[in-house]
C-alpha cells in the first residue's frame, strides 16, 4: 500500500531531471501532492555553454559530447528542448512557486554542476525551500560509483539525502 499523503520524488542525473519534471507536472495538475524533491547532480537544462560545461568539457566521467549525444537521442528539436518539462531551469519563478522543498546535490567536477546550482538558486528565488550542496572533489554519479563508495564525502551525501527524505516523509 502506498500512502498518497507521503510522497516524494528523487533521482540522479537524468533521473533528477525526471524527478524535477514530475514535481512540475504534479504542481501544474494539482495532484499528487509531493512533500519533497531529492535531485542528485540533476540535468536541468539543454544548454551546453556554462562554466562547468566549459571547465569539464572533456570530463571526469561525463563529457559535454556525451551530454550532447544524450540530448540528441531525446530530441533534436530546439523548441522541445526549451520547454520546462525538458529544461526545468527555463521555468519562470512564477512557474516554480509552490513546488515542494528540495535537496539539490552537485559535484564540483561535473559538467552538470552549474545548471544544478542555477536551478537551486531559481527555486530559492521562487520561495521554494531548497538546500543546495556542492560536494568538492566529486565527479558525476559519485553516489553510484562503487570505486568511491567509501569516500567520506560520498557517505555524507547519501546520508544527507536519506535523512532529508526521512524527515520530510514523517
Amino acid at each position: 500500500n502506498v500512502d498518497g499523503k507521503r510522497l516524494a520524488v528523487a533521482g540522479n542525473s537524468v533521473g533528477g531531471n525526471m524527478a524535477t519534471v514530475v514535481a512540475l507536472m504534479a504542481k501544474d495538475k494539482g495532484t499528487p501532492a509531493l512533500r519533497y524533491q531529492v535531485l542528485l547532480w540533476p540535468v536541468t537544462d539543454a544548454s551546453f555553454d556554462n562554466g562547468s560545461y566549459n571547465q569539464y568539457a572533456e570530463g571526469h566521467f561525463l563529457t559535454r559530447n556525451m551530454m550532447k549525444w544524450f540530448w540528441d537521442n531525446y530530441t533534436t528539436d530546439a523548441a522541445q528542448r526549451n520547454e520546462i518539462y525538458a529544461s526545468p531551469l527555463r521555468a519562470t519563478t512564477e512557474q516554480l512557486k509552490g513546488l515542494p522543498p528540495a535537496l539539490i546535490q552537485t559535484a564540483s567536477a561535473d559538467v552538470l554542476r552549474d545548471e544544478g546550482e542555477a536551478y537551486a538558486r531559481k527555486l530559492d528565488q521562487a520561495g521554494v525551500p531548497v538546500t543546495a550542496v556542492r560536494y568538492n572533489g566529486m565527479i558525476h554519479d559519485y553516489g553510484l560509483l562503487n570505486v568511491v563508495s567509501q569516500v567520506p564525502a560520498v557517505r555524507s551525501a547519501i546520508l544527507q539525502a536519506s535523512q532529508e527524505l526521512k524527515e520530510h516523509l514523517k
